[in-house]
């Protein structure tokens, strides 16, 4: 179990982008979400009643709970979402997901005043030009498969919000039951799609077998499981091991887009993708 777990994890992760991708001509994004995050909330919520769990206390804490669901969930799927249903490849997204210890690595030079050694340096340039190799071209076409820089400028924004997302996560103030944490924060992931689909939304919703499996997978597999498996690697010491399986989350993803959904990179797109993933394997060393 501690050799497949964190594999399995990876797995589960990797779908998500597919799923992002692949409900897009079937339904609003933001609506989906709210179904999504709605459906888990309430199945926390249940839980955490059952169990008569403790809830958060506290004015700050109970911020911190609602910042850090608005932020890693309503503020990361919402626009990465939106940016896929807009033509964001599924593997792209994945990709801009991994950046995640870079974005880090700027936040703690650019606000926090850190220094860096010369080595996270050469990782954020290297990982940084992969990554603008992977978009230009879509960013430089015109007509089908180009991408417009509002896209992109989404895509980017949601790993930041992610990113400082994280940060939150990680403060003790934020620590408590699992059940009654997920519960708020998947609320407060709602309201921030509700928001979304009041102000970008289009309402759309065709109520085919592919969208309602869909949301079957990303409540069930995506939300309840993934969260229930990162909690059961993470109190058995697999964090590391699942840190560094991430880096496989791009070409993963990237794989199932090509076949289910018929999504290709050309050869100086993949040449970007390889140094990108090479930039945040030098940042975690």
């Amino acid at each position: 179990m501690r050799t497949l777990a964190p594999l399995l994890f990876v797995l589960i992760w990797s779908t998500g982008f597919l799923v992002g991708r692949g409900v897009a001509p079937h339904a609003d994004p933001f609506l989906f979400l709210i179904a999504r995050f709605g459906l888990v909330a309430a199945f926390f919520a249940a839980a955490a009643c059952a169990a008569r769990a403790p809830w958060p206390r506290g004015a700050r804490r109970i911020g911190l709970h609602l910042l850090a669901g608005a932020l890693m969930s309503g503020l990361y799927v919402g626009p990465s979402w939106w940016a896929m249903a807009h033509g964001m490849a599924a593997g792209v997204m994945a990709l801009l997901g991994a950046l995640q210890p870079l974005f880090t690595a700027l936040i703690a030079v650019l606000v926090l005043g850190q220094r860096l050694p010369a080595r996270t340096w050469w990782a954020l340039a290297v990982g940084f030009t992969g990554v603008a190799l992977v978009i230009a071209p879509r960013l430089a076409a015109h007509g089908a498969g180009a991408l417009t820089p509002a896209i992109v400028a989404a895509a980017v924004g949601s790993i930041l919000a992610l990113t400082v997302g994280a940060m939150v996560q990680k403060s003790p103030l934020a620590a408590g039951d699992i059940r009654s944490a997920s519960a708020v924060q998947n609320l407060s992931a709602t309201l921030v799609v509700a928001l979304m689909a009041v102000t970008l939304g289009t309402g759309h919703w065709d109520h085919s077998v592919t969208l309602w499996a869909s949301l079957a997978w990303a409540v069930l597999v995506l939300s309840i499981g993934g969260v229930t498996l990162l909690v059961w690697l993470m109190r058995h010491g697999e964090a590391t091991r699942t840190a560094a399986l991430v880096l496989a989350v791009p070409p993963l993803a990237a794989a199932q887009s090509w076949a289910i959904l018929g999504e290709t990179l050309t050869p100086v797109q993949l040449a970007g993708f390889a140094l990108a993933i090479g930039g945040v394997a030098l940042a975690r060393r």
